[in-house]
């Protein structure tokens, strides 16, 4: 997954604004209230982790710090920071800078894997 993401995101232009949308949506899946497919979520995932060394407009490395840390061992403690932080995240970005992220990620083919692989993970999937 990893491989596949940072094979399509060397083709792409990301701006800082892009890197605060990336982080808004991994505080969402981390936070429960992602609406995307479970496979969105694992590219998302994974475009993050490509990302998290960059720096947002809005958004910095002490975030970055924080979802290592929560991603590590998601507490009980964690839960409630997790859900701070989000909605912290979500009024700092607009809905249209956020709707237009999502469409052009998925418009530049983030979501279009190869088959083998999607069949590969659902398979790991199915399994747990």
């Amino acid at each position: 997954m990893d491989l596949w993401v940072g094979h399509w995101l060397s083709g792409q232009r990301f701006s800082a604004t892009d890197v605060d949308c990336a982080i808004t949506v991994m505080l969402k899946i981390l936070d429960g209230k992602c609406k995307m497919k479970p496979l969105e979520k694992q590219v998302m995932a994974a475009l993050y982790r490509q990302l998290r060394t960059r720096t947002g407009e809005l958004m910095g490395h002490d975030l970055h710090e924080f979802i290592r840390t929560v991603s590590a061992c998601l507490t009980e403690a964690h839960k409630d920071r997790v859900y701070e932080q989000r909605v912290l995240a979500e009024t700092r970005l607009s809905r249209p800078v956020m709707k237009a992220f999502k469409a052009r990620i998925r418009a530049q083919g983030l979501f279009a894997m190869p088959a083998s692989l999607t069949r590969q993970i659902e398979e790991l999937d199915d399994a747990d």
